[in-house]
């Protein structure tokens, strides 16, 4: 135990400048996300533009990739967001459909196994197991967090779980405990998503409520 925490002292001590402030942006964004607040973008931006460089330094490449398309998906998810229907309202939040959950299943299955090959033939990847599967959950959960489905929690938090073991044995101290920290904020979403969720629903369900309530 002392010397595993002389090591986290070390690491912590060995922290460069661009993974404090990736960290610091990152918790902003997955906050951001917990209260449905469209900042969750901007500061994913910056993010997720930091961990790309961080990533290949480590040699974490398919944690690196991914975050090439977290910047495509937060472009798409802050137009989806920000966008209005003919009544002015922004797109709620939802659950996804039996349909919807079986793409997920297809979208995780086919990146586990294509990010898999690729690091464990291609690559000198450290951990081609733990890089791929925690990066093929966070692509489904990006995916799912631009339409406001309430399943993207799921995939964060599992992957919230692994990485931070991934990255404090990739000596990325400072970003394992940010993955904890995204996993308290993450269980946390998901139930002030979920009281979103059945106010939606009750007010879809019960439209007499809805307009007394108006």
């Amino acid at each position: 135990m002392e010397s595993f925490l002389s090591l986290l002292h070390q690491n912590l001590l060995d922290t460069s400048y661009v993974e404090i402030f990736a960290v610091f942006f990152g918790l902003l964004s997955v906050w951001y996300a917990r209260n449905e607040n469209i900042w969750v973008y901007p500061t994913g931006l910056i993010n997720v533009g930091l961990y790309v460089y961080i990533f290949f330094g480590t040699k974490l490449y398919a944690n690196m990739g991914i975050n090439f398309y977290f910047v495509i998906m937060s472009i798409y998810g802050w137009y989806n967001w920000a966008r209005v229907d003919e009544n002015k309202k922004h797109i709620p939040i939802s659950r996804c459909t039996r349909k919807e959950h079986l793409q997920n299943i297809a979208i995780f299955t086919i990146s586990f196994v294509a990010l898999y090959f690729l690091l464990k033939n291609k690559t000198d990847s450290k951990f081609p197991i733990g890089d791929s599967f925690t990066s093929a959950l966070y692509i489904v959960g990006m995916w799912l967090q631009t339409r406001k489905k309430i399943e993207n929690w799921y995939f964060w938090i599992i992957g919230d779980l692994l990485a931070i073991p991934l990255c404090i044995y990739s000596g990325l101290i400072f970003s394992g405990l940010q993955y904890a920290v995204f996993l308290i904020i993450a269980i946390s979403g998901y139930i002030e998503w979920k009281k979103k969720l059945i106010v939606n629903e009750d007010g879809i369900n019960n439209p007499i409520s809805k307009s007394l309530n108006a």
